[in-house]
């Protein structure tokens, strides 16, 4: 029995020696499989995680801008600026608008920084003056209309006008309002009255 024995097994390892080219082939593809599949769920797994940080960012509410401005929604709804800083100098050729599309994202908010620096003629500003910034909310301004477009040399202001508004009108071009102002040497560009004559550069 015990030769039997032996003679089986020795049939069994010489079967497995005339097969072990074929036995190494496969535990060969065996192992590169399961290293397949190892890889494969890593990268799955870090794939995930990349999508599910990128959701959650898109969803902070810090991550709105108003222009180039960050912006956050506050409990009230409305946007204010994450970096306002407390005070602004005034560079050359700068002027209100251009200060508050820098500092809040929105030109609009304009009349608040005139408003806070007690200015007498917002549109005269020197370069270096110091203006104290508000911590108030973005003005928001639905589009525009440039409907009712102005081609003469002259206007008349009607009621609701202001000379961003009527420069859009005439130019095309808001930013023009200063030089209308100049232009027409008014001594406070925000105060325009009903039927005064505005002379429009051509």
């Amino acid at each position: 029995m015990e030769d039997k024995m032996e003679e089986k097994l020795k049939q069994f390892l010489k079967t497995i020696k005339l097969n072990e080219s074929l036995l190494s082939m496969i535990f060969g593809i065996v192992t590169v499989v399961l290293v397949g599949v190892l890889v494969f769920r890593i990268y799955q797994g870090r794939r995930a995680e990349i999508t599910e940080t990128a959701d959650t960012t898109e969803q902070s509410p810090v991550a709105e801008t108003m222009g180039e401005v960050p912006v956050e929604v506050k409990e009230d709804g409305k946007k204010y600026p994450t970096n306002l800083p407390e005070t602004y100098k005034v560079g050359a050729g700068e002027h209100l608008w251009m200060i508050a599309e820098k500092t809040y994202g929105s030109g609009y908010n304009w009349v608040e920084i005139a408003k806070e620096n007690n200015l007498a003629n917002p549109g005269i500003l020197y370069e270096g003056q110091e203006l104290k910034l508000p911590k108030v909310a973005v003005v928001e301004v639905p589009g525009m209309q440039a409907t009712n477009e102005i081609s003469g040399d002259t206007y008349t202001v009607v009621k609701g006008d202001n000379l961003w508004n009527i420069c859009v009108r005439a130019y095309g071009d808001g930013y023009k309002w200063s030089e209308v102002a100049e232009f027409n040497k008014l001594a406070n560009a925000s105060v325009i009255e009903v039927g005064q004559v505005i002379k429009l550069p051509r």
